[in-house]
């Protein structure tokens, strides 16, 4: 019954929305660039550091490319991913910070401390500082570095910052979300501050600027002024397509006839993410780039379904452990690529790019022991098989426990009200409380109809705390084996066992009111001086470094009060 709903959707949105007609040489409202990016290149041999440009979107949901169904016009990104290699069996993680973190380290987020949420504006907390990131590897091995968009990893002292962290020049934005003119973001009633910043410095003469044009045109002018003879990295972090929902009106007319508001501001902010990648490609081929470049895109979470996005038919949104929340866009579009024009089942996870850039880069990784990605270049270029077999989505302590959940029902050797989720093989496993469970179709309607909704309501799962799925056979997540397999859930509860002991405590600690952009002239920045005592740890708590004396908070009594409103309101966050 299930399938056929899910056919008789497909079948309705093909034939009530259909796709607006689309001319790939029409000159891009992004970027002037002359030159026609599709003509034909012949592969070179592979015997020069290739340039390496990673393109990550920010909240794009699974359905919303072209090459998935979507009613979204993506033509640059439908034609780079036919061309390159598809990843179908592509993961990330289901929130910001944690995709980002696993990205630059290589690592779960569980070894970096970064388990719990996202690094929020006001916390001392940033990516820690004994880890060697991708852009630092990469400088090493003779690269240039830079980055254009949101970092999101940290920055309550300048040590954070991306410029420290390996990264030769920075233009873009230190927190989760801001106003994509004005660059304002408010991290709650009356905290607000602007946050553009090119390299160190607060950018206040790019205000006003569409940041997907304006992080474009710094693409485009890096490649501009660099030589094609010496290996560059660019990673672009796009904020599109994250709220708040804007677009330029140009985009929304494409649209016009979208009726639920939210889906039509988002889609419009979809397609003006796609012709920025068309004008960086563009760019690419007329400075000299394109013929020796690996372009690697992907998505850092699933779809916010409120918030327009679709990861139909997966199950779930953005911010869960469901297929919806964790199973990424990707591709990779090079003329390095041996078996180019195919799709890829191999598992990749996003710790993976790590040592794949690296190596691509001949970096040297002897000195990073403990990585927990693979290096998946054979497996995407030539069509191996991949070297990973397994994927620990998250072990989260300190998420909401569930109600239901034990260690009786874990087996003895886990307790399931703990939010964990594993997959092993074919196999996956969550425990505790994954988030929003429902399958949500594309709210391409003005009022989506009811009968969609209850279709697909989930009405057994409220009293559960372990579920578990064959992947390969049900990637839309409709069948729970656990009952059926107690065999299977045991040997993966064993898996989350085995991942836990390695665990380090997690950071989070309470926001400083010291954050605040008022107090660093009205934008978000660094606030926490460099001979500042504290470190911070997981549970929020000031410890005083051991080496030096103890000095009176001037702030305690306020510290205090926020940490405790911290506290009441941090399980509505997300």
């Amino acid at each position: 019954m299930a399938v056929y709903a899910l056919t008789g959707f497909s079948l309705v949105s093909l034939l009530s929305f259909g796709y607006l007609s689309w001319d790939w040489m029409k000159p891009s409202l992004v970027a002037d660039v002359a030159t026609d990016p599709m003509e034909k290149s012949l592969p070179p041999a592979f015997a020069r550091q290739p340039h390496i440009i990673f393109i990550l979107t920010d909240d794009q949901g699974y359905h919303d490319v072209g090459y998935h169904g979507s009613d979204i016009q993506t033509p640059t990104l439908d034609r780079l991913a036919a061309e390159g290699v598809k990843l179908e069996n592509y993961y990330i993680q289901p929130i910001c910070t944690p995709s980002r973190s696993q990205l630059i380290t290589g690592r779960y987020q569980i070894h970096t401390g970064l388990q719990h949420s996202i690094i929020r504006p006001r916390q001392p907390n940033c990516l820690p500082l004994d880890q060697v990131t991708l852009p630092q590897k990469l400088q090493e091995a003779g690269y240039s570095t830079h980055m254009v968009g949101k970092w999101h990893l940290g920055f309550y002292k300048k040590e954070c910052l991306p410029t420290r962290r390996g990264f030769d020049t920075f233009l873009g934005s230190l927190t989760g979300n801001v106003d994509y003119y004005t660059y304002d973001n408010c991290d709650g009633p009356g905290v607000c501050g602007y946050d553009l910043h090119e390299g160190e410095d607060v950018a206040w003469d790019q205000s006003g600027k569409y940041s997907t044009f304006l992080y474009t045109q710094r693409v485009s002018k890096i490649l501009a002024s660099h030589s094609p003879k010496e290996p560059i990295f660019i990673y672009v972090a796009f904020q599109a397509v994250h709220t708040p929902l804007q677009s330029p009106k140009e985009y929304i007319y494409r649209y016009r006839s979208m009726g639920n508001v939210a889906r039509r501001k988002y889609a419009a902010m979809v397609t003006c993410m796609d012709e920025a990648v068309k004008n960086i490609t563009w760019a690419l081929k007329k400075y000299g780039y394109y013929d020796n470049s690996v372009i690697v895109f992907s998505t850092d979470n699933g779809g916010q379904t409120f918030s327009g996005g679709s990861n139909w038919p997966l199950r779930g949104r953005k911010g869960t452990y469901w297929e919806g929340g964790v199973r990424g866009i990707g591709f990779v579009h090079s003329p390095l690529i041996k078996r180019k024009r195919r799709t890829s089942w191999a598992l990749v996870h996003i710790t993976d790019w790590y040592p794949t850039l690296v190596s691509l880069a001949r970096g040297n990784l002897s000195n990073v022991p403990g990585l927990d990605g693979y290096n998946v270049w054979p497996a995407i270029s030539e069509g191996k098989e991949s070297p990973r077999t397994e994927i620990l989505h998250n072990i989260d302590p300190l998420y909401n426990h569930a109600k239901y959940g034990s260690l009786e029902d874990g087996f003895g050797i886990w307790n399931t009200a703990v939010q964990a989720s594993i997959r092993v093989g074919e196999w996956k496993l969550l425990t505790g409380d994954p988030g929003y469970s429902d399958w949500i179709p594309p709210q391409t309607l003005t009022n989506f109809p009811g009968s969609w909704w209850n279709l697909e309501r989930l009405t057994n799962g409220l009293r559960k705390s372990v579920w578990l799925f064959n992947i390969t056979a049900d990637p839309y997540e409709r069948y729970d084996l656990s009952d059926q397999r107690p065999d299977v859930v045991r040997t993966l509860l064993m898996r989350l066992v085995h991942y836990n002991r390695t665990a380090i405590p997690v950071r989070y600690p309470a926001e400083n009111p010291r954050a605040h952009p008022d107090f660093n002239g009205g934008a978000w920045g660094p606030w926490a001086s460099e001979d500042d005592a504290e470190e911070w740890e997981g549970d929020g708590e000031p410890l005083k470094s051991r080496n030096k004396k103890k000095k009176k908070c001037k702030i305690c009594k306020l510290r205090s009060f926020f940490r405790k409103l911290n506290t009441r309101l941090m399980s509505n966050r997300i």
